[in-house]
């Protein structure tokens, strides 16, 4: 029960906290554009089975592997691909969280 709040408090609370305190004119938007980080998820699709809870996601996925990690550090930087940057790297975060609960 308290991974579960943990790991998805990240997912949603993480990116709320981000989006009211430094997107404040349009934070519903930041907000929402974070979220979409989540599609990540879609990778798990392609497991056997699709969720494992003993499974830890980091370098398991594709989209959760460590070359993918680089990439959306690497979309922190430019402005334009921030919030996406920001959505992905947040979801990594909380499924690092998760794993180190297992």
């Amino acid at each position: 029960m308290l991974q579960s709040t943990i790991h998805y408090g990240i997912h949603f609370g993480l990116p709320l906290v981000i989006a009211i305190l430094f997107y404040k004119s349009y934070w519903l938007k930041a907000y929402g554009i974070m979220l979409l980080g989540m599609l990540i998820d879609l990778d798990h699709l392609l497991a056997n089975p699709i969720f494992d809870p003993r499974r830890c996601s980091i370098n398991f996925h594709p989209l959760h592997s460590y070359y993918a990690i680089v990439f959306y550090i690497i979309l922190l930087i430019p402005k334009k691909t921030r919030l996406i940057g920001l959505g992905l790297v947040i979801h990594i975060i909380a499924d690092i969280a998760d794993c180190s609960l297992m």
